[in-house]
């Protein structure tokens, strides 16, 4: 289904990943999590911003944009929702 929706999107769309309700993640997940950033970096993915109220719960996404985003992708990460809406809104 992502790779469906994704063939609609053009080259350097912003994308909102909204964490504040994530209380844990199987570590297990991290290989899917990263076939799902190849996909969209691939397609064109120019920023990601994130929303992680607490730092504690970050389950490793910059090591895991670093292998798979690289220099291609700008990754921010906020504490609250209203903070990324200010970023993914800016020129």
């Amino acid at each position: 289904m992502l790779r469906t929706q994704l063939n609609d999107m053009q080259p350097g769309f912003r994308l909102l990943t909204d964490l504040s309700q994530l209380e844990s993640m199987d570590p297990a997940c991290a290989p899917y999590i990263g076939e799902i950033m190849d996909l969209l970096r691939d397609r064109g993915l120019e920023l990601v911003v994130r929303v992680i109220p607490d730092s504690h719960k970050d389950i490793g996404l910059n090591i895991l944009s670093f292998f798979h985003y690289g220099s291609d992708v700008r990754a921010e990460t906020y504490e609250n929702l209203e903070q990324a809406m200010q970023s993914l809104s800016a020129p």
